[in-house]
């Protein structure tokens, strides 16, 4: 999908997309779409480092120390079964 927009960027930051583009040998376009992917990038890594932070302190410390899958697999299909 295309979209077209007019952009207005300060001369600082036009002249920076201009020297980034030729440096990686790439469009201005390109230039600025990989830099949007980056920001989407790390506003996803930052949404998901709360959700762990949130979810520290649910479990007791020590509670999942020598958890066997196994056994509690077999558990749950003998509980379903029954």
């Amino acid at each position: 999908m295309t979209v077209r927009k007019n952009f207005i960027f300060d001369n600082e930051t036009a002249q920076t997309i201009e020297d980034i583009a030729k440096e990686e040998g790439i469009t201005q376009t390109e230039t600025v779409k990989q830099a949007v992917e980056a920001l989407k990038r790390e506003r996803k890594r930052k949404k998901r480092i709360e959700a762990l932070e949130q979810l520290v302190g649910c479990v007791p410390p020590g509670s999942l120390v020598d958890v066997d899958v196994r056994q509690i697999r077999i558990e749950k299909a003998l509980n379903s079964a029954q």
